[in-house]
């Protein structure tokens, strides 16, 4: 019987992602769509690591099960790192991908690209029953274009250029970004606590 992995999500392009990295471990994993009685998660914490280990335990907790919690964003070096980890709510109360695109777009409308320098950020949070198992981070780096272009992926993938592809996110293939996005960087150190948790409960 596969040991479950809960990841801390609702959104199913985030889960989808992550099923993808970490398909070829030994793993079911499912998700807050699963678990709909999970009390709500406040994510009022003042980085990533803290918001990707609230949502870890606090599932893990109700699940009593291996739980990953993730948190991630945008940060861009001309506004401050802004918008950070409001990155989802970046446009506020009615939110959605399209308005916090045209927000950002609005913000560094007088910028040339080489002022446009921003980088993703993914935190990624284990937890079990028993407490936090460990946090690491993945970062990638680009550009923000001028316009949203492409249709693949969700957020600012529609501006977000990687250097080496000369594309944003958005226009890339899952299999290409998922080799070098911030969520695969991140996944990649998971992978590493979760092979050795796997291995620790099977001989457990």
């Amino acid at each position: 019987m596969k040991l479950e992995l809960v990841v801390a999500t609702k959104n199913n392009k985030k889960l989808k992602e992550i099923k993808e990295i970490l398909g070829d471990l030994d793993l079911k994993i499912s998700s807050l769509a699963d678990y709909p009685l999970v009390p709500q998660i406040i994510e009022n914490g003042k980085s990533f690591r803290e918001n990707a280990l609230k949502k870890a335990v606090k599932v893990a907790c109700f699940s009593r099960k291996l739980s990953l919690g993730e948190d991630s964003g945008l940060e861009v070096n001309a506004l401050g790192g802004s918008p950070g980890i409001y990155s989802s709510r970046f446009s506020g109360r009615d939110k959605n991908d399209l308005k916090n695109n045209l927000k950002l777009l609005k913000l560094l409308a007088n910028l040339p690209l080489n002022k446009r320098k921003a980088h993703y950020t993914c935190a990624i949070a284990l937890a079990d029953g028993d407490g936090p198992i460990g946090v690491v981070q993945g970062r990638c780096y680009g550009l923000i274009g001028f316009k949203p272009e492409g249709h693949y992926g969700f957020g600012y993938d529609p501006l977000f250029i990687s250097p080496g592809h000369k594309k944003t996110f958005a226009r890339l293939s899952p299999k290409i970004k998922n080799k070098i996005s911030h969520r695969c960087y991140a996944l990649k150190r998971a992978r590493v606590i979760l092979k050795k948790y796997i291995e620790r409960k099977k001989t457990s």
